[in-house]
C-alpha cells in the first residue's frame, strides 16, 4: 500500500456559517463535518458578528455559507461587504428563498453558488466542492433559466415586477411582509426613515400598486407564499 505523505494528505477547507437560526446552522454543521475534507470552524448568527471575524488577516475561512435573511444587514448586502474585503473567498448561499428570484442576485453580490435549504445532503456537498475547486454552482433548472435569457435576449422570466426591484426594495419589502413598520425597518437596516420611505415608495410604483395599503397587502401575500 502507498504511504501517504504529509504532502499527498487533503486540506481540511475550514467553513464559516451565517445564519440566524441556531438548529439550521446545528444541522448543516453536523452534516458538512462528517466529511473528511470539511470543517464547520465557526458559526455566527448575524453579519456584523461574520464580519468581525472576516477581519482576521490572513483570512481564516476557505468558503463562507450564509443566508439572504439575516437581521440587521441583510445576506446580499454581506456578500457584497465579503467581496469588497476578500475577492478570492467562495460565499454559498443556502436559503429557503427562490431561486428563480435570488439567485441572481446572489451572483451579483458575488456569490459563487445558490442552493435550496430543500436540496438533498449530497447537492449541498458538491456545491461546497464546486466552490472550493474555483467553479460556480447554480441548479441545473436556474443554470438553464440563465443561458436562456442570454441566448434569447430576454428578462428574467416567472416574476418580472418583481425583478425589477433592487436588492434593498426587495429586503424592505421583506420586512414590511412580515409586519415591520418604517421606522423600525429603519432601525433592522440602520438607514434613516426617510431612506425606507424612498424604497417603500419605490417598490410599490413599481409593482403598479396605488395605495400603501396595497403594497402593505402584496408584501404579506409574498412572504406567506414564501414561507
Amino acid at each position: 500500500m502507498l504511504e501517504m505523505t504529509p504532502e499527498s494528505r487533503q486540506k481540511t477547507a475550514n467553513i464559516l456559517i451565517v445564519d440566524d437560526h441556531p438548529i439550521v446552522r446545528q444541522g448543516i454543521a453536523e452534516m458538512i463535518n462528517r466529511e473528511a475534507d470539511l470543517k464547520v470552524s465557526t458559526e455566527a448568527d448575524n453579519a456584523e458578528q461574520a464580519l468581525q471575524l472576516l477581519c482576521a488577516k490572513p483570512c481564516p475561512f476557505d468558503l463562507v455559507i450564509a443566508d439572504i435573511s439575516l437581521g440587521g444587514v441583510s445576506g446580499l448586502e454581506l456578500i457584497k461587504l465579503i467581496r469588497s474585503r476578500h475577492d478570492d473567498l467562495g460565499v454559498l448561499v443556502i436559503s429557503m428563498h427562490d431561486e428563480s428570484l435570488y439567485a441572481e442576485r446572489a451572483l451579483r453580490a458575488g456569490a459563487r453558488g445558490y442552493i435550496m435549504k430543500q436540496e438533498a445532503t449530497e447537492k449541498i456537498l458538491m456545491a461546497i466542492r464546486q466552490i472550493l475547486s474555483g467553479d460556480i454552482y447554480l441548479s441545473e433548472k436556474m443554470r438553464t433559466q440563465m443561458l436562456q435569457r442570454m441566448v434569447d435576449h430576454r428578462p428574467q422570466a416567472g416574476a418580472p415586477t418583481l425583478a425589477a426591484l433592487t436588492d434593498r426594495e426587495l429586503e424592505v419589502m421583506r420586512l414590511i411582509g412580515l409586519g415591520l413598520g418604517t421606522g423600525d425597518i429603519a432601525r433592522e437596516l440602520h438607514r434613516s426613515v426617510k431612506t425606507i420611505e424612498a424604497h417603500r415608495s419605490n417598490a410599490k410604483e413599481k409593482l403598479g400598486l396605488k395605495t400603501s395599503a396595497e403594497f402593505v397587502r402584496y408584501a404579506i401575500q409574498w412572504v406567506e407564499k414564501e414561507a
